[in-house]
Order: C-alpha cells, then structure tokens, then sequence
C-alpha cells in the first residue's frame, strides 16, 4: 500500500505526528488518552481520534480502552507504523569500516534488524565520533555508533543532547588502543615528539592527550584513517591508534597498550539524537545485542562474509 497517498491526505500531518509519538510504545504498554495525545500534538481531540483510526485500519497499532486502566497497545507493526511516520528508511553511522571487528559489527547490525523486523537500513561510514554525534544531531541519520568512552565524554559537556540505546560490551569496539612508535626500541612518548592527533576523533584525541601527559611534544593533526601509515612512514614519530588494524593487517610496528581504567574504550554503543525519545525506544525494542555479537564473532572467525 502507497502511504505516502495517506499523508498527503487531509490529516495526514496529524497521522505522520501520531505515528511517530507511538514508535515508543511497546505491546502491553499503556498508551496516552487520546486527549492528551491530542494536547501533546497541538491538534483537536478530533483530529487525534481520525489519525488514531487510520494507523488502525492500516494494521499499524491496535489500542483498545480497558476503561478506568487506560488504553494498552495489543498489536503493532514496526514497519507499516515508520512508514506511516514517513520514515521508509532507518540510517546509521558508523566507524570507517577498516577493520575486522568493525565489519563484522556493521554485518550484525544490519543483518539482525533487517531479517528480524523487515525494515530497511542502511550505514554510512565516516571517521570521527565527533562527525558521526553532529550528524545524529542534525537528524540526517537515526543512530550512529561510537565508543561508550565517546559518549561520556560528549555527554559530559553535552547534558541530554544524545540517548544511549544500548551497548554491546568490552571488546565490542576494539581489542584496546595502543600508542605506536616509527622507532622500533620506543616504549614511551617522549619530548620532542611529533605526534599525532584526530581532533574530530573524541577517543583519540582524548586518549593520546592522556598519553602524552606533561611531554612537550607537537600534536600534528592527522585524519585518523592516515595514523599508522604515517607513523610507518616517519612523518610523525608516534600516535594513538586501534590494536585491531594493526593485527589484521599484520603490520610490523613498534607499539604499546594504553592502559584505560573502565575500558570504555572498547565497548560499542549505539546513540540518537536525545530529542528524539520515540526513535530511541524504537530501537531498543529493535535491536538485539545478542544475535549481533554472534554475527560480529562469525565474521572475525571467517566463517560469515562481511556484508554491510
């Protein structure tokens, strides 16, 4: 069925609003009166009534009225429920797919949500936590996944600007960080050093700051897809980087682990834009952490092809 017919209609408005105010809400859960729905959309108790009506009739949500209980979702569809919510297509961001575990985390996403709610997806890839949270933030996507590390850290200055939906664990995110060396006897950052830094990267940035501590060295701004070649290369003298591309591409690099207390670090999240509690919940209904990590370990075991 066209939708997109429906929305053009007279209370088409009112159904796209109501549709998205009840992506929240999950069976069995009670739902607001069709007053305060009606006051909380700033449309007549009427209008609310009409919109109700034809997510009913379209098989979106079934709400029935258990009298002085309230009223109680018993039926929904996710996907005919986004589409009446003029959402056709659920979006995220994620990390430059340039290692293993990244691939097989972006795999297990996609696969998990679309094979288990039919619903549309797709990831776009960018660097940069600091980029992916602005595009969340501008609505251009719907999530994006970032370290729970990141997250804190934007959250620290950033108060109810974005949700946690969920996080998938220690070790979800990377294997741990290290700080490698163009000299292959160097253990440590010393003064002098040319170092790199991604500022638009919130962890390593962050990371290689703590690193450095009280050393006088010269940060050099460097995207961080460009890092470990660099440093190969002689062009800086050190940087903060993943264990993780180091390993799959075998590479021959002096390095050390940088020791962070709560490994928050290595924990993936998933993010939305806080001012969207209804994409949020969406989510959390959706995803399922579980069946994503059993994707994530096939596809670092070889045993699935990455498809993302």
């Amino acid at each position: 069925m066209n939708y997109n017919n429906q929305l053009m209609s007279k209370n088409g408005l009112a159904v796209l609003s109501l549709a998205k105010a009840l992506l929240r809400y999950r069976v069995g859960n009670r739902t607001p009166t069709v007053t305060e729905l009606s006051e909380r959309l700033n449309i007549s108790r009427g209008t609310a009534q009409s919109a109700l009506k034809t997510l009913q009739n379209n098989n979106a949500i079934h709400i029935v009225s258990k009298g002085h209980l309230g009223s109680y979702v018993i039926e929904k569809n996710d996907k005919i429920l986004l589409e009446l919510a003029g959402i056709n297509l659920l979006v995220g961001a994620m990390p430059l797919p340039y290692s293993r575990k990244y691939e097989g985390l972006a795999t297990g996403i996609i696969t998990t949500m679309e094979n288990k709610h039919g619903i549309p997806m797709t990831l776009s890839y960018m660097r940069g936590a600091k980029n992916r949270i602005a595009m969340v933030l501008e609505n251009r996507y719907n999530f994006a996944v970032v370290s729970k590390y990141a997250a804190k850290e934007f959250l620290d200055t950033h108060k109810g600007q974005i949700d946690i939906v969920c996080e998938f664990g220690e070790g979800t995110y990377c294997s741990s960080h290290v700080i490698v060396f163009h000299d292959s006897h160097t253990k440590e950052i010393q003064d002098g050093m040319r170092v790199g830094i991604d500022r638009d990267s919130i962890d390593q940035s962050d990371i290689t700051k703590r690193a450095c501590g009280m050393k006088k060295v010269e940060f050099i701004p460097v995207e961080s897809n460009n890092l470990l070649r660099l440093v190969q290369n002689g062009e800086i003298d050190a940087a903060v980087w993943n264990e993780d591309e180091i390993i799959d591409k075998m590479s021959k690099v002096n390095y050390v682990k940088v020791s962070i207390d709560d490994n928050d670090d290595t924990n993936a999240v998933i993010v939305t834009n806080g001012q969207t509690p209804e994409m949020t919940e969406l989510l959390r209904q959706m995803l399922d952490v579980k069946e994503t990590l059993t994707v994530q370990d096939l596809v670092l075991d070889g045993i699935v092809t990455p498809s993302y």
